[in-house]
Order: C-alpha cells, then sequence, then structure tokens
C-alpha cells in the first residue's frame, strides 16, 4: 500500500502552545519551524519555504515575490498570524491562486482594551507621573502640575470604524464622551448607531476632535494619511492615538507636531519601522508615549490567534473551508 505524501508547512517562529499543537497533532503534515524568538534572517527564510505547502506567517515577514518564487508551485496556503495583511503582496499571492487565512473578530477586545490603556496614559502623562516619583519631583501639591485631559464632555473622533473601531468606542462611552465622530471609506450608519456616532470629512474629525483613535487598515489610501496638513487641523489641547499601522502616520510630522505645540500628546502603538530606534527622535519627547505593538498581547489572545491560524493553514492544506479566509 502506497502511503500519501506528506505536506510540508513551515512556520517563521514559535507559536503559543494550542496553536503549535494544532500543528504537529496533523498527521497529513510535515512541519519545519523557526525555533528562535529572534526574526527569522531573510536568507534562511527564503532557503526555508522552498517546496512547501503551506507557510504561516507573521505579520513581520515579508511575502513579496521573490519569496514566492522560492516557495515554488507547491505552496497552496498562506496563514499570517494577524488581522493586517499589508505584509502580503496580494495581488501576486492571487495570481498564484494561493489561499489566505488570517484572524479577525479574535483580538478585537484585546486590541481595542490596549487603545483605551493607551489613550489613558497619554491623556493623563502617567509615564511623566511616574518618572516624578521615581526621580525626586513629587514635592508639595500644586494645583496644575500634572495636570492632562479627560474624556467627560469631550469629543472623541475614530478613524475607521471597523471591529476595532467600535470596539474601542463601546469601551469610551462609559467615560462620559459626549460625542463620537468617524471617518472612513463610507458612513456606517448600523454601527454608528450604538454611539451615535457622526460620519464626517477627515478634516472636520481633525478640527472637531478632543481625542483621534486611528484604528483604520493600511491602504494605499490611509498610506501617510495622518500628516503635516492633518495635524495642522487638530486643536492644540488634542491627543492623537495611533494602534492602527505606522504608516498610516508621517512621524516626521508628528514629531514636528508634538514639538512646536500644535498638539498636546500622542500615543502610538504602532510605528516605523518596528521596533523603533532608541535614537529616534519621537523617544525624546515626554508627550510621546511609545508602546511595543502589544495590541493584541494577553496570553488568551495570542493562544487564541494562534490556533486559528494554525487552523486555517489545515484547513486549506486539506482543501476546506477555512474558518477565516481572506477572500481575495
Amino acid at each position: 500500500m502506497k502511503l500519501a505524501r506528506l505536506m510540508k508547512v513551515f512556520v517563521t517562529g514559535p507559536l503559543p502552545a494550542e496553536g503549535m499543537a494544532a500543528l504537529t497533532k496533523a498527521a497529513d503534515c510535515e512541519v519545519e519551524q523557526w525555533d528562535s524568538d529572534e526574526p527569522i534572517p531573510r536568507k534562511k527564510l527564503e532557503q526555508s519555504v522552498v517546496g512547501v505547502h503551506g507557510l504561516l506567517c507573521r505579520l513581520t515577514d515579508r511575502v513579496d515575490q521573490k519569496l514566492l518564487d522560492a516557495a515554488g508551485a507547491n505552496l497552496r496556503v498562506i496563514s499570517t498570524l494577524s488581522v493586517g495583511v499589508d505584509h502580503l503582496a496580494l495581488d501576486e499571492i492571487k495570481n498564484r491562486g494561493i489561499r489566505v487565512g488570517y484572524t479577525p473578530g479574535v483580538l478585537t477586545d484585546a486590541t481595542a482594551e490596549l487603545a483605551v490603556s493607551l489613550l489613558l496614559t497619554t491623556c493623563r502623562r502617567l509615564p511623566e507621573a511616574i518618572e516624578e516619583v521615581k526621580n525626586g519631583g513629587w514635592n508639595s501639591w500644586n494645583p496644575l502640575w500634572m495636570c492632562g485631559y479627560g474624556l467627560s464632555q469631550s469629543t472623541v473622533g475614530i478613524v475607521g470604524l471597523g471591529r476595532i473601531g467600535q470596539a474601542i468606542a463601546r469601551r469610551l462611552k462609559p467615560f462620559g464622551v459626549q460625542r463620537f465622530l468617524y471617518t472612513g471609506r463610507q458612513p456606517r450608519p448600523q454601527e454608528a448607531a450604538e454611539f451615535q456616532a457622526e460620519f464626517v470629512s477627515l478634516a472636520q474629525l481633525a478640527a472637531e476632535s478632543d481625542f483621534i483613535v486611528v484604528a483604520c487598515s493600511l491602504t494605499p489610501a490611509t498610506r501617510g494619511l495622518c500628516n503635516k496638513d492633518f495635524f495642522q487641523k487638530m486643536k492644540n489641547t488634542a491627543v492623537f492615538i495611533n494602534i492602527s499601522r505606522g504608516d498610516v502616520v508621517n512621524q516626521d510630522d508628528l514629531y514636528q507636531a508634538l514639538t512646536s505645540g500644535q498638539l498636546a500628546a500622542a500615543g502610538l502603538d504602532v510605528t516605523t519601522p518596528e521596533p523603533l530606534p532608541p535614537s529616534h527622535p519621537l523617544l525624546t519627547l515626554k508627550n510621546c508615549v511609545i508602546l511595543p505593538h502589544i495590541g493584541s498581547a494577553t496570553y488568551k489572545t495570542r493562544n487564541t490567534m494562534s490556533l486559528l491560524a494554525a487552523n486555517n493553514l489545515l484547513a486549506g492544506l486539506r482543501g476546506e473551508t477555512m474558518p477565516s479566509e481572506l477572500k481575495l
């Protein structure tokens, strides 16, 4: 009796336990993995994908024409451990008939929680306050010392009222936000109704918001969306938060806006590049809080993501319906 040929799978880095267990238990797959927390070197990645049928990658792995060429004609499925797909050459992948799995939905709550945490941390100047306690700057009480901005009676603008944007608004509403604005490709009246959110132009959102949270996808239309013109329209008391992708923001323009007093503060969970070099000018500013892209970083969420990514890959290889397939 002739044994069925195993399908070769390459995983570009360590996976949380649930996802890795699903792959290793698959009797029809031969799994190889880059077993280091350090990113896999590009040359090693290109060598490792030769002849594979499935690839499980991260958002830090650039899957472009060169990598697809290296993989060859066997590659049938790419499963990414992310909801964002801007690291994938989608047109080229579509032309080759390769299926793509991704992980939407499962990270919505964790990312929304992080967005609210970052907003509060930034607007109430928590890193500065902690540093003052540590360095002896906490002396006698002063009525205006360490004052920031509160959410009560404020206007919050959300760029991108998708799943994560809605989850952020849902969490901010109990803080007493008076008005929600949103912008995007088109109005979303059904989703906006829960928050009585108003669909406005990007310019109006910038001009009228006390807090702006960027939660849109990175597309050619949103790349560099938040630039000098955008920041000049904002109130000089406004707080800017980005939890989407670093390339949505022109960081040079953001630096100038923060140093000139054009806006009060910024909080970023995403940057360009990632990781951000320790010498980057934004890291010298007290009114800029930067996190290392930890939006989905809860144990439960990352385990759920890894299991979904593994199941997407296995279903795709077996010609079955993926739990979450990106329609190309």
